[in-house]
């Protein structure tokens, strides 16, 4: 029995949901989102609740019930609320700056590093915050938009370049991530 699948998705003020061949379009105060649905699974709307029901037991329907009411779940969210991960830039002499919806930074390298934001997806900055670590957080770059997969794709393509080293921690890391530190070259002991 599926508890994920046979939860009923919440459809809050303003969200509508329209349904045409097993494609999905839902649309709220944020924008719109789509999706092909997989045609195995039938969707319910009774007032402001939807449902995700299954045809079978099988093991391929019993997989699909959960992700697909998922799916329209993180739809339903995203257009409604939106969604957003922080990213951290550790590291002396790092730094990022907005040009439109380009991302530039600097990131130790001989040059200037640039990220564009993908469409649906917007980047923001919040500039030179002290920490009370040995190094020095220069900004926070927040990933911010409606499609779920979207963001947390855009994200991890920020962080991969330039992850944290071990040693001292300098790189792009998420909010709230801990950084598992290497003790540097031991000093040999004089006898």
């Amino acid at each position: 029995m599926s508890r994920i699948g046979n939860a009923p998705v919440l459809l809050p003020e303003g969200v509508s949901i329209e349904q045409r061949n097993h494609h999905l379009t839902v649309k709220g105060p944020k924008g719109t989102l789509s999706r092909l649905l997989p045609k195995e699974m039938m969707i319910e709307v009774e007032g402001s609740l939807l449902r995700v029901r299954r045809p079978s037991e099988e093991r391929r329907h019993r997989a699909l019930h959960g992700l697909t009411r998922t799916l329209i779940a993180n739809m339903v969210e995203g257009v409604s609320r939106g969604f957003h991960k922080t990213l951290e830039l550790y590291g002396v002499g790092y730094r990022a700056q907005l040009q439109g919806k380009r991302l530039v930074m600097q990131l130790g390298f001989s040059h200037a590093v640039q990220a564009e934001a993908p469409e649906g997806i917007e980047f923001s900055l919040e500039s030179f915050v002290p920490t009370g670590e040995n190094n020095y957080l220069a900004c926070r770059i927040t990933v911010a938009g409606i499609d779920k997969e979207l963001v947390g794709q855009t994200a991890a393509n920020l962080r991969a370049l330039k992850k944290p080293e071990p040693y001292k921690g300098k790189g792009i890391r998420y909010f709230g991530e801990k950084v598992v530190r290497k003790a540097g070259k031991a000093v040999k002991a004089q006898r």
